[in-house]
């Protein structure tokens, strides 16, 4: 027929379709091709543009664009611009995960390209995103989320606006809001023809990773600041301080929350947990889960806590360096249990896991650190009439450190001012509303003594600001306070600076300054709500003082260990007393283990007169009985003679180990070998049994035991060990010994990276 034009579709529809009529057939084709596209959408690819229906038929005009409307549009493939390089992880901070995953922060947009069967036509079609998490998804509890497509974004709310259509490709941004449920979601697109009604869905085979947004300031863990925010969201290294107030010890640990697998394996451990998805908006809920799931006694939690010295079966304590290999074992397994931690293992895991998930986390130590288990909010010791321990009574003990974190959030659950750090303590001391669980406590509230405030405030405030009490037991059996210790716990609070490796103390956060009018206020607060609220009906006059000092840096490894007893008369009257001393190996929770030495001292005062005795534990009475931290506790009691005055003191001291020192070899390039020396002295007149040293660091090698074997007394050992750097920039390489006789043996050196050449 002159002047007629078929497309190829149309003239071999003809074909198929005999005796029909071409227009019935064109219609007939697209039905098939509206099946077809439906039920085997996963075959079906575009060429130029194969709905190309344009021309006339037997004088009856065909417009291509009103076919092309009448088809439904598919969404071909889906482009999450996830790449290291690409605007999401960059704008969003985080380009530093190992995943090629999209990882995007709640409250802010990211941008992703969607290639479509035709071009799009906002007149005739529509196009919707649906976002699920969890295993039930619901509309109602914000874990199914559906995003309409808009010409305008709005701040707190789901939606999608295309910002560039080329061809069959378009670019949309899409919103979240502050308040967006973290986790991983599983992304849907879903399009209709509003002509025809039909609808097509495309489901996405990678996942989202949402996470809490630090950076953005309607979040409730905004934080202000860059380098506090590279430091607390973006370092995956740090210190954590352990010791006592007088020689504190540092090491450095690889919180290493971008290595690969962290990420899933963090949200592994809340998916572990009794708390549905729909929970996890709350940056306090989700704290307070983390909190309960680091340890294992009720909810097979990520690490068994042990403290018995017994380590057969799992991992010493001391030998862990970093959090990487416990939580990757812990998702690699299933949910069992690692073995075994303590409380600055917890307090690094607890780190690494909210740091990961976006909530700026820091490691605090606290020395002298009190475990108050009757809600009394002092810590209580209990002598007989002879001045002599009632052990089943002390079961108030004081740790001479203890780690746990601080996290920055909002909280708009408290009255005002209340925001800030809070304190979070996931190593398994006592419940928390049935579930071993601590925090987050407001420092704030701590620091005034507001104990009523949530959550457990009380507990963390006895921890730092507690009185000791001393009580003796009267002849009818009731008790009478005799002593009092108000500068006994809570000393030298520490985490590491921003931007260095100093140890900055933060001791003023937790509590106003010793013996000032404030912190007496925030004491006596605090007291009237725990279970001896008259404990300070009746102060103690004291005219004699006892102090245990230390020269240096105090006594080391394999050494005698000597101290120095000052006793001050500061009355204008002469004064005499017996001091009875006793020193115990101690646990660093402040459990004590056996007494190695006991010892009785006469002392006779002048009036303001001063004495400084000599104090010696020989190294063969304590070289057989040290636990792991080789913590000890020297415990003096007397009273004055004249005047009835109690005298008490308790001073938990440390024998300090050597460093690993370690040495790098020649210049380190990415993908190329290089080595370190590392080396190291035994302390002991005594030989080392099986000494296992591992080193560990980000972008450098994972976990890995070097057997040294055995180390004889005083000897120098030196290991060379090789490795292929796998990222550029200045790197921390951290090892640590682990052997029966000596613990708390570590180093750390920085080496740059360079590209490789």
């Amino acid at each position: 027929m002159p002047g007629q034009r078929l497309s190829i579709r149309i003239n071999a529809a003809l074909g198929r379709f005999h005796g029909e009529n071409p227009i019935s057939i064109v219609r007939k084709a697209c039905e098939c091709r509206h099946r077809f596209q439906r039920d085997c959408l996963c075959l079906y690819r575009r060429q130029s543009n194969p709905y190309d229906v344009s021309g006339d038929v037997d004088g009856v005009a065909l417009n291509g664009d009103t076919e092309l409307d009448e088809l439904t549009l598919a969404v071909r493939s889906v482009d999450l611009l996830s790449e290291k390089s690409d605007q999401n992880k960059t704008e969003h901070h985080t380009d530093q995960y190992s995943s090629d995953q999209l990882i995007i922060r709640r409250g802010q947009t990211f941008q992703i390209e969607l290639d479509l069967s035709r071009p799009f036509n906002p007149n005739t079609d529509k196009l919707h995103l649906e976002m699920k998490t969890g295993s039930l998804p619901q509309v109602l509890k914000k874990t199914h989320i559906i995003i309409p497509l808009v010409d305008e974004l709005q701040d707190e709310r789901w939606e999608a606006k295309m910002v560039e259509q080329k061809d069959n490709r378009v670019r949309l941004s899409v919103n979240s809001p502050v308040t967006a449920v973290i986790g991983k979601y599983k992304l849907t697109i879903t399009t209709q023809n509003l002509k025809t009604g039909e609808t097509t869905t495309h489901d996405h085979d990678k996942d989202i990773y949402m996470l809490f947004n630090p950076w953005c300031e309607d979040d409730t863990v905004y934080m202000e600041g860059e380098k506090e925010l590279k430091e607390y969201v973006l370092n995956d290294t740090g210190r954590i301080y352990y010791g006592t107030e007088k020689q504190i010890g540092a090491r450095t640990w690889n919180f290493g929350q971008f290595d690969e697998g962290i990420l899933e394996a963090c949200l592994f451990v809340l998916d572990n947990s009794d708390v549905p998805p729909s929970g996890r908006g709350d940056p306090v809920s989700v704290v307070r889960v983390i909190s309960a799931m680091i340890n294992s006694p009720d909810d097979l939690g990520v690490l068994e806590g042990n403290w018995s010295g017994d380590y057969a079966g799992g991992t010493s304590p001391t030998a862990w360096s970093g959090s990487v290999e416990i939580l990757r074992q812990y998702h690699r397994e299933r949910g069992t249990p690692v073995k075994y931690g303590q409380c600055w293992v917890f307090s690094g895991v607890t780190t690494t896991v909210l740091r990961c998930l976006g909530i700026p986390t820091r490691s605090v130590t606290n020395f002298q650190s009190a475990h108050d288990t009757d809600v009394s909010l002092t810590t209580d010791v209990y002598l007989d009439e002879n001045m002599e321990p009632i052990n089943h009574l002390n079961s108030d003990s004081v740790w001479n450190f203890h780690v746990w974190n601080d996290c920055w959030m909002a909280r708009p659950d408290l009255p005002p001012g209340l925001g800030g750090w809070q304190a979070v303590d996931s190593t398994p001391q006592e419940t928390s509303y049935g579930t071993f669980r601590c925090g987050p406590a407001s420092l704030a509230a701590i620091r005034s003594g507001q104990v009523y405030l949530k959550f457990d405030t009380p507990f963390v405030f006895a921890e730092v600001n507690s009185d000791k009490i001393y009580w003796q037991r009267n002849l009818d059996g009731t008790f009478k306070q005799i002593h009092s210790d108000k500068k006994a716990v809570g000393h030298c609070i520490s985490t590491k600076a921003v931007g260095s490796d100093e140890r900055v103390d933060i001791t003023h956060l937790y509590k106003y300054p010793e013996g000032s009018e404030e912190e007496r206020i925030a004491v006596e607060t605090a007291c009237r709500y725990g279970s001896k609220p008259n404990v300070y009906s009746s102060p103690i006059a004291e005219d004699v003082q006892v102090e245990v000092k230390m020269e240096g840096e105090g006594p080391r490894m394999g050494e005698d260990a000597q101290l120095k007893i000052v006793v001050k008369n500061s009355s204008s009257q002469p004064r005499r007393t017996t001091l009875h001393s006793q020193v115990a190996v101690m646990y660093y929770t402040g459990v004590l283990k056996d007494t190695v030495k006991k010892d009785t001292l006469n002392v006779e005062l002048n009036p303001q007169e001063e004495k400084t005795l000599d104090w010696v534990l020989p190294y063969t009475q304590y070289q057989d009985q040290l636990v792991d931290q080789a913590a000890l506790m020297l415990t003096l009691s007397g009273r004055v003679t004249e005047t009835q005055q109690v005298l008490a003191n308790q001073t938990s001291f440390r024998l300090r180990t050597p460093d690993l020192h370690i040495e790098s070899i020649g210049e380190a390039y990415v993908g190329k070998e290089m080595s370190v020396k590392i080396t190291f002295t035994n302390p002991l007149p005594c030989t080392l049994r099986d000494v296992v040293i591992r080193v560990e660091g980000l972008g450098l090698r994972d976990l890995h035991p070097i057997k040294v074997g055995d180390v004889g007394k005083h000897a120098n050992v030196t290991v060379t060990e090789h490795f292929v750097p796998l990222i550029a920039g200045k790197m921390k390489l951290v090892a640590s010994l682990d052997c029966r006789q000596l613990s708390q043996v570590h180093g750390v050196t920085d080496i740059d990276v360079h590209e490789s050449q």
